[in-house]
């Protein structure tokens, strides 16, 4: 089988596409036939050696995927050959086959489609984590979303409407603010043009906001957690703008607030039983058109550099697709 490996840690360019051996599965373990797989910011960082884990070299990234079961583990029952399925597998993804975890593989309608649901399983999984888990957004809360026109900006909007609050988005150009709009964002901050902190408080009239949703860090943390309101949730997803912010300590104090980290891969490896009853909510409401994945574009696996170059080039709004 086809797969896009990392031989050596480096920039997108050094990867390759390889025929390797086909897989087995381990006994708790499916192996998928990969039909789309959703390109995230991890790998990209993780092609790099900077991401929270590391796989052995070599190996192929690509967090998540939608296809058809192949084989199934001794010990999986919930699951066989032929089942239309979504997976979030951690790495390996950017290959014709995957092998899954199948406490973390979930069975997917035929109204919808392998790309949608590749588009959806990384960035689904952790904002509907994040905002229902770790925030407990409730109707009526203000909920603040940073970089909110990339795929974990854009879920965390459709979820936040979805649960009645209301949705500030921040981003940095007009054009994605329109984009989020679009998706039902109440209020909009550009933050390339207007100050993030004065902003977040004119259009909460002085309250703050109540759940604050951040995956990019950076220059943007301070002052986004400088406009959250009294006992508020300020979620760190992740630092896709650079550099992992340092957070005075005296911030919390004064506001009361509670600094709270997002990480789904824990979560999913940690609690696959509540990930499991998250899924069938995010499934139901895309069935329902609840919510939908936007994809920005697919790619084949042997474009895999220019597709990363293009989500690290902050011009992607919504998710890239690989079909092999």
């Amino acid at each position: 089988m086809k797969a896009v490996l990392c031989e050596s840690y480096g920039p997108p360019e050094n990867l390759v596409v390889r025929d390797i051996e086909s897989l087995i599965p381990a006994r708790d373990e499916v192996i998928i036939q990969v039909k789309a797989s959703g390109l995230n910011f991890p790998d990209t960082l993780i092609i790099e050696g900077k991401y929270q884990f590391q796989p052995e070299m070599p190996f192929s990234p690509g967090g998540e995927v939608a296809g058809i079961v192949k084989s199934v583990g001794q010990d999986v029952t919930h699951l066989k050959e032929g089942d239309r399925v979504m997976a979030g597998t951690g790495w390996g993804g950017f290959a014709e086959e995957v092998r899954g975890k199948a406490s973390n593989v979930f069975l997917i309608p035929d109204s919808i489609s392998f790309v949608q649901c590749a588009a959806t399983m990384m960035t689904f999984g952790t904002s509907y984590h994040a905002l229902v888990n770790r925030a407990e957004l409730k109707a009526g809360e203000t909920l603040m979303v940073l970089g909110a026109s990339g795929g974990v900006g854009t879920a965390a909007i459709q979820i936040g409407k979805t649960l009645g609050a209301k949705v500030i988005a921040a981003a940095s150009t007009g054009e994605k603010l329109n984009y989020c709009r679009s998706l039902g964002a109440d209020l909009t901050i550009n933050y390339s043009k207007e100050d993030l902190k004065k902003q977040a408080k004119v259009l909460t009239d002085g309250k703050g906001v109540d759940v604050i949703y951040d995956p990019i860090g950076d220059k943007f943390t301070e002052p986004a957690l400088r406009a959250i309101s009294w006992k508020g949730r300020y979620l760190v997803v992740g630092f896709a703008a650079g550099d992992i912010p340092k957070i005075p300590l005296n911030l919390p104090l004064l506001k009361g607030c509670s600094i709270v980290g997002v990480f789904w891969g824990g979560f999913f490896r940690n609690e696959p039983e509540v990930n499991a009853k998250n899924f069938k909510t995010i499934v139901k409401w895309l069935e329902e058109g609840t919510v939908v994945a936007k994809v920005h574009k697919e790619y084949a696996l042997e474009n895999v550099a220019k597709a990363m170059n293009e989500l690290t080039s902050k011009k992607v709004m919504g998710k890239i697709v690989f079909v092999p």
